[in-house]
């Protein structure tokens, strides 16, 4: 066994470990947290398989902003975990049946569609270029049209997000754009002359208590 399998054993097992954490875990932020450890283990796994580009991108995206994110989130919310446990055994054996027969049909997909022994050996100019450069060129020349429909579908995903959570209650505050870019100086401040509700003392008075203060 060299070093390279060994680190591959370590960070399988490790990110299995984490994953069975993340359903497993009775604490919400716990199961963010084990989530961004496999997460970690993942981009381990890329780089072993000389994939460094995935594994940048692993990092920065889901573990430096969508995991962040999510822990912001579950940790404002203050989610109460004994209300989302109720029934969990009940309905264990249908989830269990599930996820085999879903590990099944990946496995038979990898095994028969992915064989090592039939990978093509990449040539040396290939290797020159690096694995990120050769990526970007099959995507922006071989797969260009795919990766601008995908594009288009993210963005009709994110406006149909907005529009189904864009909803217009009583209690809720909201900024009008046009009415903020129309407003004038005037609008933003107004003086008032309020009324005192203690009248002013006369001299004689002010007097009388400057002679009182200095005599003290």
């Amino acid at each position: 066994m060299n070093t390279i399998t060994a680190f591959f054993y370590v960070f399988s097992a490790v990110l299995l470990f984490a994953a069975l954490r993340v359903i497993t875990a009775r604490n919400t932020v716990h199961a963010t947290l084990y989530l961004v450890l496999a997460f970690f283990n993942a981009a381990g796994v890329w780089m072993l398989l000389r994939a460094e580009f995935l594994a940048i991108v692993l990092m920065l995206v889901y573990v430096g902003a969508v995991m962040v994110l999510f822990l912001f989130v579950v940790m404002m919310l203050d989610i109460r975990n004994e209300q989302f446990r109720e029934g969990f055994w009940r309905h264990f054996p249908l989830a269990a049946m599930i996820g085999v027969v879903i590990a099944l049909e990946m496995a038979f997909v990898l095994m028969r569609g992915f064989q090592p022994s039939q990978a093509p050996t990449p040539d040396a100019k290939a290797l020159e270029m690096g694995n990120s450069r050769l990526l970007g060129i099959e995507l922006y020349t071989h797969y260009l049209y795919p990766l601008q429909i995908a594009g288009v579908l993210l963005l009709v995903a994110i406006i149909a997000a907005i529009t189904l959570t864009l909803r217009q209650r009583k209690d809720s505050r909201y900024i009008n754009p046009s009415q903020q870019v129309r407003v004038k100086a005037a609008d933003r401040m107004r003086l008032v002359k309020i009324a005192p509700v203690v009248d002013a003392p006369s001299d004689a008075q002010a007097a009388s208590v400057g002679k009182e203060g200095g005599a003290s």
